[in-house]
């Protein structure tokens, strides 16, 4: 399912949502010196390997490996990986980033990521595949959005039929994204720092003091090709 947008919107601009998107896309290209295509060339030693950042935690690694923390959640391994992340950015991000303010947004955007790779490491520590990618940091975009628009409607398709959208309910379609990842986990993605993510996410608003609070001074207007009937 690809999520195109939702039926809310606000005046505030969501730069700090734009500068994400930017600069996923520009590392991206970057790492494999400005091609689509192609493996990562620059930046292959910044991807997170659980086993070595579970040691560098303990003392007996190498302490740069903690800052993969950081590093590896700026890295995407394939065009797709790197187009997903970013739709889904796109069309959750702005409304969270005007909720809790675009400073924190920021801010709470790394704790996510570092949460999500943490609950990733905490649930297999002696991996030593990379784990690199956005989705745990929007995974905690998605956590916050859950508790915040849980009644908006999202407007998604779902290939191959590109030219049919549906509406769905923002808490339907999180939730089933949540169960997903712990019930049908997949080889070779990360489930558990989505998972871990999504989380924080939840978290971070319920410590903010919740949607009510958060969205009392928030300006949002409704979408008019949504229906609200």
């Amino acid at each position: 399912m690809i999520p195109i947008r939702d039926s809310t919107f606000s005046k505030d601009r969501p730069y700090v949502t734009w500068t994400l998107v930017a600069l996923n896309a520009l590392i991206y290209l970057w790492d494999r010196g400005g091609s689509i295509l192609g493996p990562s060339q620059a930046f292959a030693d910044l991807a997170l390997h659980p086993h070595e950042v579970s040691l560098a935690v303990r003392g007996l690694g190498d302490p740069s490996d903690v800052g993969k923390l950081f590093t590896a959640m700026f890295l995407h391994g394939s065009l797709p990986h790197l187009i997903g992340n970013l739709l889904y950015l796109s069309a959750f991000g702005p409304n969270v980033e005007a909720a809790i303010g675009s400073a924190r947004y920021a801010l709470y955007y790394i704790f996510w990521g570092v949460c999500a790779f943490g609950a990733q490491i905490f649930v297999n520590p002696h991996s030593d595949a990379a784990v690199l990618g956005a989705s745990g940091a929007i995974g905690g975009v998605l956590g916050a959005y859950f508790l915040l628009f849980p009644a908006n409607k999202i407007k998604i398709l779902i290939p191959p039929f590109f030219w049919w959208t549906f509406d769905v309910s923002a808490f339907v379609l999180l939730g089933i994204w949540f169960l997903a990842q712990i019930l049908f986990p997949q080889d070779g993605v990360a489930t558990w720092a989505h998972a871990g993510g999504f989380t924080a996410g939840m978290v971070t608003v319920l410590i903010l003091g919740g949607a009510k609070k958060l969205l009392a001074e928030a300006r949002f207007e409704k979408d008019e090709e949504f229906d609200f009937a």
